[in-house]
């Protein structure tokens, strides 16, 4: 009998996407934006992931808050707006020209570190909640509120296991955000998913307050990431 192929990172992330749940209830004000329900996202979901990702390679896990509205909420890929989709990664689309900070920021360092197809092939991006939270029209964090955190912490638990199951590299994960350092610290002490956690300061912290200070803080992350650059 023939052995079976073992799936694919990019079949493991598409199948995570693909079937992630909105919760029942939130609280007051707080609305949850899921782009893979929209029909143009799968086609260019399905292309980055089988651009980057179609091999059994183990990865080092970057992992953000959760979505910003502009970014992985427009185009359901962590830290990407349709422009650097379009002149980063390749892929060609037609959503509306939503601009994000972060992603800036991100395709930034991914430029340092070799661009797009050297970076994937080393890193996945991701957030500890997958799914993009609004309130009052803006981006809103998971931990604004102690009620939201704790309403979400399970599908947080979920998640991160079934992320860490496309093939992460448990020795470390690269958290973005301080605070957001805080409470994953705290759910990786309950579920060891990693060995060791290095929190950097947010894309958006650092576009926002430090702008000037930002080739420093690209060379902290070149730094930081590059240590774990493997052939």
């Amino acid at each position: 009998m023939a052995a079976t192929s073992q799936p694919t990172f990019a079949q493991k992330v598409l199948q995570f996407f693909f079937s992630l749940e909105e919760p029942e209830t939130l609280p007051p004000g707080v609305q949850i934006m899921n782009p893979y329900v929209r029909p143009e996202i799968e086609p260019l979901l399905r292309q980055f992931y089988e651009k980057f990702f179609s091999d059994t390679r183990r990865r080092v896990f970057i992992l953000g808050i959760n979505p910003g509205r502009f970014g992985g909420g427009a185009t359901g890929i962590a830290f990407t707006d349709p422009s650097a989709l379009r002149k980063y990664c390749g892929i060609p689309n037609d959503l509306p020209a939503t601009s994000e900070l972060s992603s800036k920021y991100v395709y930034r360092f991914i430029e340092a570190l070799g661009g797009a197809e050297v970076f994937y092939r080393h890193f996945y991006i991701g957030s500890l909640y997958p799914l993009a939270l609004i309130k009052d029209g803006k981006n809103y964090n998971y931990y604004d509120q102690p009620g939201l955190f704790e309403s979400l912490k399970p599908a947080m638990i979920e998640s991160l296991t079934r992320q860490t199951a496309f093939g992460a590299d448990r020795r470390v994960a690269i958290c973005l955000g301080r605070k957001n350092a805080t409470y994953f610290e705290k759910l990786n002490k309950e579920h060891p998913f990693f060995e060791k956690i290095i929190p950097l300061d947010h894309p958006r912290y650092i576009l926002q307050y430090k702008t000037r200070l930002m080739d420093q803080y690209v060379a902290e992350y070149v730094k930081v990431l590059g240590e774990w650059v493997t052939e």
